[in-house]
């Protein structure tokens, strides 16, 4: 099981707090990896540093073996990260068929079928005007349409979509995985059910790593 990107020793501030207390955080290619702890515990943090959305006060983001810490966030995506915020994850004042097309590069908006075909009939909607599920699905089309992805970051993945629904996206994600080799990682309070085999549970509370394992070794 290869690495595809790491933080090592890495540490966070936001002004006298530190997020991130010199965390170790392996994740492999081809792998579900799931971040869980309860809020504050610094799963958001950890991906925004994969990303290079926050800035390390100290150690390091490894990416393939290259040293990517200096590397800003867009170059990180251009190399092939992809990173769903459980916040401000779409452009508002788009319509829904713009936000797919900025998913795919070189597509016209509505030309970019939608993972999801709820959002079908809502295609010249603008993005803002969209209930908190649907608003979801759109946020979560752009990982799941990105075909180059090497990355995946996704936080909250399920957060305001009915169960069914959240199902559905729990194995478009873990196809991303097994089928398309991608290191996905999940945010979550909880572990999600139906992870494929293999997949890894890192357990963080208060910025550090308190348990590293396979689900049911947690359960």
């Amino acid at each position: 099981m290869s690495v595809e990107i790491a933080l090592r020793a890495a540490r966070v501030r936001y002004g006298p707090l530190e997020a991130l207390h010199g965390l170790d955080l392996p994740v492999p290619a081809g792998t579900v990896t799931v971040l869980l702890g309860r809020n504050g515990s610094g799963r958001t943090t950890a991906l925004r540093a994969l990303a290079g959305t926050v800035r390390l006060s100290a150690g390091r983001v490894v990416w393939r073996g290259t040293d990517v810490t200096r590397l800003p966030a867009h170059e990180r995506a251009r190399r092939g990260l992809c990173l769903v915020p459980d916040l401000e994850a779409v452009y508002a004042n788009l319509t829904v068929a713009e936000n797919l097309a900025l998913s795919t590069p070189g597509a016209a908006p509505g030309a970019v079928t939608p993972p999801y075909p709820e959002l079908l009939p809502l295609l010249s909607r603008t993005a803002g005007t969209l209930s908190g599920g649907e608003r979801r699905m759109l946020a979560l089309s752009r990982a799941l349409l990105a075909v180059r992805a090497r990355v995946v970051l996704v936080d909250e993945p399920s957060l305001g979509l009915a169960p069914p629904v959240a199902a559905r996206t729990y194995r478009s994600l873990a196809a991303l995985a097994v089928e398309g080799g991608a290191a996905v990682v999940l945010a979550e309070q909880r572990v999600p059910d139906g992870l494929p085999p293999g997949s890894l549970v890192y357990e963080l509370r208060r910025g550090s790593l308190a348990f590293s394992g396979e689900p049911a070794e947690l359960t």
